[in-house]
């Protein structure tokens, strides 16, 4: 069994759009950031980023991260290591 999951893009039933509402803007970041992630887009986009393209994602992804994960929670949610103490 995969320790990562996906299914929000899979099992959601809604129009995607930003601005709307604060329940609507979540859900469309979840779907964009899924849909984005998604193996076979990031074998043809990773190609096509430039270094800086690669170092802007990477830093947002981990500003956001150390921003709103305790220690405990990037090891177990975002790392999934299940052996982190």
């Amino acid at each position: 069994m995969p320790i990562h999951s996906h299914d929000f893009v899979e099992t959601e039933d809604f129009m995607p759009a930003f601005g709307l509402n604060r329940q609507t803007d979540e859900k469309t970041v979840i779907y964009y950031l899924q849909k984005f992630s998604d193996d076979s887009l990031m074998d043809t986009l990773i190609k096509r980023f430039s270094n800086d393209d690669l170092e802007e994602i990477y830093f947002l992804v981990n500003r956001v991260l150390k921003t709103h994960l305790s220690e405990n929670e990037y090891h177990s949610l975002f790392l999934k290591d299940p052996n982190h103490k």
